[in-house]
């Protein structure tokens, strides 16, 4: 009997003229114009669906486990780097049309100058060779090293401006650019590496306490958020946010539209930021991504019910805040609780971001968008519902321990820290902007530009005028 011998070749050649006869029965539905266009790329456009179609694998073609992993961490890590464009949306969505450019190029250049300083100097500080399990003592600026590390170097960046870029957001509208961008070379170089090297660094002390924080609710966004609670106190409010009697007056922000597309931008984000924390291709990120999403959702769906519980209307913000505070609450224990506790835990996150937005109001600190309640407080609960809901060992008096004195460390280490470095820069240079500025805006003050210029009337908004604006 013949033996038909098909070669892998033949195969992906027959494939190739099935999805181009596919492709092209698909462009015969458009008038003639778009088909010619069509036509003429469609035989890339087979190569492309050929090339990530996840069938066609032949045992040739299987990458080595190590290039897997690597591969799906240098995946994961871009989109990481995704979510700046999702902070950056969300946070000029929620400030004021002159102050949009100034909150862009704060999320731009945060990322910029956090990873240079993150390389040069916090990557050592949190993953080198730590005997005394506080800070690392290698690995600073690192050039010569096997590939792994630097793949592991590329993830982790990310991770460092995500904790940087949290404190733009809850400062923005009154705050010196320059001033600002100095402490955002403090968080990436020094207090954000010196507690990652505690919860994640070899010999980290609280590593050796085995405290959990998979993917850095505590670690990334408590961080970010004590951060920026240190900040805006030394800022102080916005002009006109209290009244004399101390009541919060809204200043809304001017385009909702990109604060719905910024938060989904980081949703999207988070899947590699959670997924990606295994450090390897494993089959439990199918887990990892539900809790991922189902703490997403239940933090969205709770922070309405408590709105409406406390006679809000439904808002926006709250919504998306809501959302976010339920994907920052999944992050220290997406990997090691089950689903229904995940959406609990989510749940909870989304109706903190309601009640710390109150709180900080009655305490007349002035958090732009919120960043405190929703990365710092529901950061805090996360950490501590990973120790609740862990898999198999539930409700351990033990690991809720470690996990609170974790909790508190990050407190006391970063927010005083952090008060420390923006008092200090606040001596150096100006930490807070003008009054004049500020109620001009500093997309012009600080940058001489205006994201909206059709909406300028006055002749002192034209950037040829910049250099007659005083403080």
């Amino acid at each position: 009997m013949p033996v038909l011998i098909i070669s892998q070749q033949m195969i992906k050649t027959g494939i190739f003229h099935a999805y181009n006869g596919l492709v092209r029965l698909f462009i015969s539905i458009f008038d003639q114009r778009v088909r010619m266009k069509l036509a003429a790329i469609s035989p890339f456009l087979c190569f492309v669906i050929i090339l990530i179609s996840p069938n066609l694998v032949f045992a040739s073609d299987v990458l080595s486990p190590s290039a897997t992993h690597t591969v799906w961490i240098a995946i994961a890590g871009a989109l990481v780097f995704l979510m700046q464009a999702g902070f950056a949306m969300l946070e000029t969505g929620m400030v004021r049309a002159k102050n949009a450019v100034n909150v862009m190029m704060k999320n731009y250049m945060d990322l910029c100058v956090g990873s240079l300083l993150f390389w040069l100097v916090g990557y050592g500080l949190m993953f080198g060779y730590n005997p005394s399990g506080w800070i690392g003592t290698s690995l600073f600026g690192l050039a010569t090293a096997p590939d792994w590390d630097f793949t592991l170097l590329f993830f982790q960046m990310m991770f460092a401006a995500t904790a940087a870029t949290i404190v733009s957001g809850a400062m923005a509208e009154r705050t010196n650019y320059i001033a600002y961008l100095i402490g955002t070379c403090g968080i990436t170089a020094i207090i954000y590496p010196v507690f990652g090297s505690w919860a994640w660094g070899d010999g980290g002390w609280l590593k050796q306490m085995g405290f959990i924080d998979f993917a850095g609710s505590t670690v990334v966004h408590s961080v970010g958020g004590w951060c920026a609670l240190a900040g805006i106190i030394l800022l102080g409010p916005r002009l006109g946010r209290f009244g004399p009697k101390g009541e919060a007056r809204t200043l809304p922000g001017h385009n909702l539209s990109f604060i719905a597309l910024g938060g989904f931008i980081l949703w999207f984000g988070w899947f590699g930021f959670n997924g990606g924390s295994t450090l390897a291709a494993g089959t439990n990120i199918g887990l990892i991504l539900l809790n991922t999403h189902l703490a997403g959702a239940a933090g969205a769906v709770a922070a309405m019910l408590i709105s409406f519980a406390t006679r809000q209307p439904a808002l926006m913000t709250n919504a998306v805040n809501g959302s976010i505070a339920g994907l920052v609450a999944i992050t220290a224990g997406c990997a090691s609780m089950q689903p229904p506790y995940a959406a609990l835990s989510g749940a909870v996150g989304g109706v903190l971001s309601v009640l710390g937005v109150m709180l900080l109001e009655k305490m007349r600190l002035d958090d732009v968008v919120g960043a405190v309640s929703v990365h710092g407080i529901c950061g805090a609960w996360g950490t501590l519902a990973a120790g609740l809901f862990l898999t198999g060992n539930m409700f351990n008096a033990h690991q809720i321990g470690v996990q609170l004195i974790g909790i508190g460390a990050a407190f006391v280490w970063v927010f005083f820290a952090a008060l420390i470095m923006y008092f200090l820069i606040s001596k150096i240079t100006t930490l807070r902007v003008s009054t004049m500025h500020e109620q001009r805006g500093l997309d012009v003050t600080e940058h001489g530009e205006i994201g909206y210029p059709e909406f300028g009337t006055n002749n002192a908004y034209n950037p040829e005028n910049i250099k007659d604006l005083k403080n």
